[in-house]
């Protein structure tokens, strides 16, 4: 049931934009929102997984401190007047690894075959290689953040 919920999840948020730009359409409340529930879902997923020693301590420890970082940037950013800044494809590429890396680490848990070869190994290898291109993304991602802000001159 848990996979089943981190797979739809994903695969509504990625609808969601996905609809919002074939059609052109946006709000401001959209803005805010989806990088909010983007955050929501890594999280509550990054604690499940470790809970049930499915990644490290490590793993959890680099991506929330990202968002940590991010966020006290934007509180820094909030006392001259500026609500965030422009999403960039990194970001979003970043949390779509991420998408795909959660539910495949949870699948990888699965003893499941198709024949000899074995689902859950193969999900687990392909998890782990979405989820270390992910955190790498990420942190690319931030640093990006941090180069618009300096180029702003505040």
């Amino acid at each position: 049931m848990a996979l089943l919920v981190l797979v739809v999840s994903a695969f509504t948020d990625w609808l969601d934009g996905y609809l919002a730009r074939r059609l052109n359409q946006f709000s401001r409340l959209g803005e805010l929102m989806d990088p909010l529930a983007d955050r929501l879902y890594v999280f509550a997923a990054l604690v499940a997984l470790y809970i049930r020693d499915i990644i490290p301590i490590w793993v959890v420890i680099l991506l929330l401190a990202r968002d940590l970082l991010l966020s006290l940037l934007l509180i820094y950013l909030k006392r001259f007047g500026i609500n965030g800044l422009p999403v960039h494809f990194v970001g979003k590429a970043s949390t779509m690894n991420l998408l795909y890396a959660l539910p495949l680490l949870l699948l990888g848990t699965f003893d499941a075959m198709l024949g000899t070869i074995s689902i859950g190994a193969i999900a687990h290898n392909i998890g782990w290689a979405f989820l270390i291109w992910g955190i790498a993304m990420y942190w690319y991602g931030a640093a990006l953040y941090f180069k618009q802000v300096r180029e702003l001159k505040l």
